[in-house]
């Protein structure tokens, strides 16, 4: 089983208008990790979401959406405060540019008194990701959690930055450090770096110190690039390269996290809370993933494909 951890809100996507004065969005559930959650149970997974989640209209349609995805409610706590909202508007290219609204909202208030005391025997992994890990009450919880399960679950992480919610790359790398340094599988993509390290650290250095500072896997991610995978025992490897049609590219690094830590438990790399890949075939591993964030990428928003689609993906590289 898996537990993802942190944000919960409502992606609103510009719509273009012809009025002066009209504003259409139009809106769909997200969240970084949220997303990692949805992609986990549609490969087949049990997962669960650990957060606060408003009870407000959107915090409804919220809930509504993890239950029609077969997500465990068990961890997720109701709050009187307002959803997060998120406003992106999609570049001709289909990346995308966002205005996070977070101010006193749910997702942002959990403290370290509403973690749970315990975890089921069969959880094998908690995953944290993105602002959550960050700002707010919620990041100093979810640090004390990632601290308390280290070595009793594997913790995967993703820095994902959203420097509109907080632009203090100072905050950001102390978050970097705090969630890296009890972190089992760390996937980061290349403006993440960059931002975080500055333009003189290559990728490769990136991925040899995080492995140094106790990761057994670091996945750099490079958009339409393509991904490396780097093990702890020296081994790195290369997705192979794709061509798709790109629409957005929103959940593209979600999915990738998915679709990674799906195959990493599917071929039996888990065992008592330790990640062991000394046998794992990681360019099987790198591919899979890279299938998986390219299919989301020929869809509008974070709609992550299932078990099925991938695999379907797979034979046709």
């Amino acid at each position: 089983m898996f537990i993802s951890c942190g944000d919960i809100l409502v992606d609103l996507f510009s719509q273009p208008t012809d009025t002066a004065g009209k504003v259409a969005l139009q809106g769909h559930v997200g969240g970084s990790p949220l997303n990692v959650a949805i992609g986990l149970s549609r490969m087949g997974n049990q997962a669960g979401y650990l957060c606060k989640n408003s009870v407000d209209f959107i915090g409804q349609q919220i809930a509504a959406y993890l239950e029609s995805n077969q997500i465990l409610p068990d961890w997720v706590l109701p709050s009187e405060l307002n959803s997060t909202l998120a406003m992106i508007k999609t570049n001709p290219d289909g990346s995308a540019n966002y205005a996070f609204y977070t101010d006193n909202t749910a997702d942002q208030s959990m403290t370290v008194e509403d973690l749970p005391a315990a975890f089921p025997e069969s959880l094998d992994l908690l995953h944290f990701a993105s602002y959550s890990t960050a700002v707010g009450a919620t990041s100093k919880a979810l640090k004390a959690l990632a601290q308390r399960e280290a070595g009793r679950r594997v913790i995967s992480y993703d820095p994902n930055l959203r420097p509109s919610v907080e632009p203090d790359m100072d905050i950001w790398r102390e978050s970097f450090t705090a969630f890296s340094s009890v972190a089992d599988f760390v996937k980061a993509s290349d403006e993440d770096i960059g931002s975080l390290l500055g333009s003189g650290k290559s990728l490769e250095s990136f991925a040899v110190d995080t492995l140094a500072a106790g990761a057994s896997v670091v996945v750099v991610t490079e958009g339409g690039s393509g991904a490396t995978i780097y093990s702890a025992d020296g081994r790195q490897f290369r997705s192979k390269s794709l061509s798709i049609k790109v629409v957005d590219t929103v959940g593209a690094g979600d999915t990738f996290q998915a679709a990674s830590l799906h195959w990493l438990k599917a071929n039996g790399c888990m065992i008592a809370g330790k990640l062991n890949v000394a046998d794992a075939d990681l360019e099987a591993c790198v591919n899979f993933a890279a299938v998986a964030a390219a299919i989301t990428c020929t869809r509008h928003g974070a709609d992550l494909p299932s078990l099925q689609e991938i695999e379907a993906g797979l034979v046709a590289i």
